[in-house]
């Protein structure tokens, strides 16, 4: 089979929160359209982007494309470090607790050398979530999570808790507008599917037990105008081995 006799795979190490300018994704298709198969991955499990399938004296070509032409590093695979990854946190999203870029930029520097050499005895992955919602699924995903998080209450703007439960405001930022869910219920849709029973909907009020929250985020999501994250805002580091 002359067709799959070679077959190789690279890892492009992607910027912190997958921030791309066209040209850059014009640029990295053309290099694989002209060095490789021209099928690409974005991104896999680890973050990379990753080019699939290429013949080996095409490798030294596109490894020295990626770093002299494009200002590019490669990612990691096999035993290595994997490339860490982050969501989009404070650049674009109100809710992160945390500069994830930047954290992820300074470890991905700091560790640059495990990434491309076999430090490991096995696979080690670092990911950031600037909240709980986990946009880059660092506990699913990763051996090493750094996950957004607040010590202090739930902000409760009473008023739009109630323009919510008026139907005022469309839950879920009108996210499942396309068809006729019914009047909006905050007992059903909130408070009954509180993983903690901490919330409590009474005579027009919201009640929230921040004790017994766990910061899963789920009410936040369905009533953002009402609801906001606290101030005192920081990260929970969780070490495992999950991926």
């Amino acid at each position: 089979f002359p067709g799959v006799a070679h077959f190789h795979t690279i890892r492009v190490n992607q910027p912190a929160g997958k921030f791309y300018t066209t040209k850059y994704l014009e640029d990295i298709c053309k290099l694989w359209e002209f060095r490789g198969s021209g099928m690409t991955n974005m991104h896999g499990a680890t973050g990379d982007i990753i080019l699939l399938g290429t013949t080996t004296p095409q490798l030294e070509e596109v490894f020295y494309e990626l770093t002299h032409n494009m200002n590019q590093d490669l990612g990691g695979s096999g035993s290595n470090l994997r490339t860490p990854a982050d969501c989009v946190g404070q650049a674009r999203c109100e809710y992160a607790c945390y500069d994830t870029q930047a954290i992820c930029h300074e470890l991905t520097n700091e560790y640059q050398d495990e990434l491309h050499r076999p430090a490991f005895p096995y696979k080690f992955k670092f990911k950031f979530d600037g909240c709980p919602n986990c946009c880059v699924a660092s506990i699913a995903r990763s051996d090493m999570s750094f996950i957004g998080t607040w010590r202090d209450e739930i902000r409760i703007d009473q008023d739009a808790v109630k323009a919510y439960a008026g139907g005022e405001i469309k839950s879920n930022g009108g996210a499942h507008a396309g068809r006729d869910w019914g009047a909006f219920d905050i007992q059903k849709e909130v408070v009954d599917l509180c993983p903690t029973n901490c919330t409590r909907y009474e005579d027009g009020k919201l009640e929230i037990n921040n004790k017994e929250c766990t910061r899963c985020m789920h009410c936040i999501n369905v009533m953002p105008r009402a609801l906001r994250i606290g101030n005192d805002r920081g990260c929970s580091i969780l070490v495992g081995a999950k991926a």
